[in-house]
């Protein structure tokens, strides 16, 4: 169970933005799309923070332009609402920031930490951490051109003998970032190992300007324990939402002084139907939130106590929406269910090892 203590660091500002609570959904390609960050955002009673756009390429061999990007679509009530841009031509960038602007979110982020392949390795996300000037360039150009707030992902350096964080931080100060997301690990470290938050810690001791602290955050407790630890003013949250999306919910309630919120089997999967509509209203067909479903139910069914592998593939084999709703009710009704839990909190980690230290050196994949 979650400690019943209140946080000292609740919210935090920038721009002229106030953020309850001080949790961010980390963007995730494939994943944070609208209906998902909506999923989250009425599980959570419109608490979240802030939510940020999957991110949106300014590269190519054409100029930017705003015509068929779904990545930029939001709604009223996501606000406040960042989009998230990479690339590495700075007057790229900076011609897409100044696009953007005119759809009127919240806030620009600069993406300085994918470690994807295709992406680092071409100079962007994570690559710009091998070039700081270029990254300097790309501030300086994207700042000139909004009237916006900018912020900046990154992670804490290229690889373990590189970890260049605090000159990161510098140039961020510099030009004019107003708020700083450290993902506390490195690119060739990619998501293998725990994040280093001593790294992010020390990186928020020396910043003028906020940070907000991004690794390894799966439930109240070890949000509450980073803000306690760390001069951090927030915590960002990525695959730990997968596993449970009522998380930055039960942050704000923690905050709050209520009781964490206990999920029910029975309420856990009954999140479902509701994510399908959320698919079929952004226009997702109905094959491809039949994928959706099955990507969030192999990691919910990752918190059922006992774990129910057969239930899970059932889940995972299903050829139709209604097919997967069907297995769903059949378990729910069923007498075996009635002893089983539904408890994400268990989950220490989501890496798939067990893990106890910050490990560099292993390639990124995927």
């Amino acid at each position: 169970m979650d400690r019943m203590l209140k946080v000292e660091k609740t919210s935090f500002s920038f721009g002229s933005l106030s953020v309850f609570p001080n949790t961010i959904l980390s963007p995730m390609a494939g994943v944070t799309d609208p209906p998902f960050r909506r999923l989250c955002r009425d599980l959570a009673k419109n608490r979240m923070g802030l939510l940020v756009s999957e991110f949106v390429s300014t590269d190519g061999s054409s100029d930017f332009s705003l015509k068929n990007r779904k990545e930029l679509k939001f709604y009223p009530e996501e606000r406040p609402f960042g989009i998230q841009i990479f690339g590495r031509d700075p007057v790229r960038m900076a011609k897409a920031a100044g696009l953007i602007e005119t759809l009127q979110p919240d806030f620009i982020e600069i993406n300085a930490g994918c470690p994807v392949p295709k992406v680092a390795d071409k100079g962007g996300g994570a690559g710009l951490l091998r070039d700081l000037d270029r990254l300097a360039a790309i501030l300086r150009a994207v700042k000139s051109e909004i009237d916006l707030p900018m912020t900046l992902k990154c992670r804490i350096g290229w690889d373990e003998e590189h970890i260049n964080i605090f000159d990161t931080l510098r140039i961020a100060e510099g030009e004019g970032v107003d708020l700083l997301t450290v993902h506390g690990r490195t690119r060739v470290q990619g998501y293998n190992g725990f994040a280093d938050w001593d790294i992010i810690g020390e990186t928020a001791s020396r910043a003028k300007i906020p940070v907000v602290g991004n690794g390894d955050i799966v439930s109240v407790n070890t949000a509450r324990e980073k803000l306690e630890k760390y001069p951090i003013v927030g915590v960002s949250i990525g695959r730990g939402a997968l596993h449970n999306p009522w998380l930055f919910g039960q942050i704000a309630d923690a905050w709050e002084g209520n009781p964490s919120l206990e999920i029910s089997l029975k309420e856990a999967f009954s999140i479902f139907e509701k994510y399908y509509g959320y698919m079929l209203e952004d226009g997702i067909t109905a094959s491809g939130a039949l994928g959706r479903l099955k990507q969030l139910a192999a990691r919910l069914c990752k918190g059922l106590f006992p774990e129910n592998l057969i239930f899970r593939q059932s889940l995972l084999t299903s050829e139709t929406p209604i097919a997967f709703f069907e297995k769903i009710a059949l378990f729910i009704e069923d007498d075996c269910s009635l002893n089983t839990q539904f408890y994400p909190d268990r989950l220490v980690n989501l890496n798939g090892k067990k893990e106890n230290e910050v490990t560099f050196g292993r390639q990124f994949k995927g």
